[in-house]
């Protein structure tokens, strides 16, 4: 059995423009765990996951990512979805004019193919009752579990979450909870991002905090919820 953690970044740098984002940063995820990466607005959270996700913005200058031994920073963002790299983007990005069931079908039209719909409708009965609805005329609570759930009709093994809470109801922030608990019980490697913090750390094995670009605490997750003065120095809460 390999000794090396399943997700590690190595020396990342990332940059929007002449806009120098994040700032070299390293970290490794056991597989099965969540991570709660954390800070304030302009902290350069979601430009880590997108620069994990290999997307085009932000555009990465240095550093190595890898999962389960695949080098993901030599690849294109094609490449490493095909690898189970799924990322849920914090607008979404429902389809218009497809219905919620022609969402997830059309999540499934290559290989590697996940969870089948009928696995999809059992964690997700909100989906099940709308599977013939236009996925965008949803609430945004069930278009975040549309987004989702789309993620894991394809065959996933690192799922990053930016802001999956935002904007939701109460009520609708823990049936999203009780989603995430049930992925996690199925051994699914997760990075989450999160204003609502609390509820991330509660969720969450590790945290990561940064602020303008760098890690400034690394560590277990519930000593953040245990430390005031840490939280309120760089979550304000």
């Amino acid at each position: 059995m390999s000794d090396k953690p399943f997700f590690s970044v190595n020396d990342l740098h990332a940059y929007y423009g002449e806009s120098y984002i994040v700032q070299g940063i390293s970290f490794e995820i056991n597989e099965g765990e969540i991570l709660a990466l954390l800070g304030r607005n302009g902290a350069g959270k979601t430009s880590t996951l997108r620069a994990i996700a290999r997307m085009s913005e932000p555009a990465v200058h240095q550093g190595e990512i890898w999962m389960d031994g695949h080098a993901l920073h030599t690849m294109p963002s094609f490449q490493a979805a095909q690898l189970g790299v799924g990322l849920v983007p914090e607008d979404r990005c429902i389809i218009q004019g497809l219905t919620v069931e022609e969402n997830l079908k059309l999540a499934q039209i290559e290989d590697p193919i996940g969870w089948p719909l009928e696995k999809i409708y059992e964690h997700f009965p909100r989906l099940a009752e709308r599977r013939k609805q236009e996925g965008t005329t949803l609430s945004g609570g069930e278009q975040q579990m549309l987004a989702v759930a789309r993620a894991l009709a394809r065959d996933i093994k690192l799922l990053l979450l930016d802001e999956p809470y935002e904007g939701l109801a109460p009520v609708i922030v823990q049936e999203i909870e009780r989603i995430l608990t049930s992925i996690k019980e199925l051994g699914i490697t997760t990075i989450l991002v999160e204003q609502n913090a609390v509820a991330a750390l509660q969720l969450a094995d590790q945290a990561m905090i940064l602020d303008t670009g760098h890690i400034v605490y690394k560590g277990s997750a519930q000593d953040v919820l245990d430390d005031e003065d840490l939280r309120h120095e760089y979550l304000a809460i």
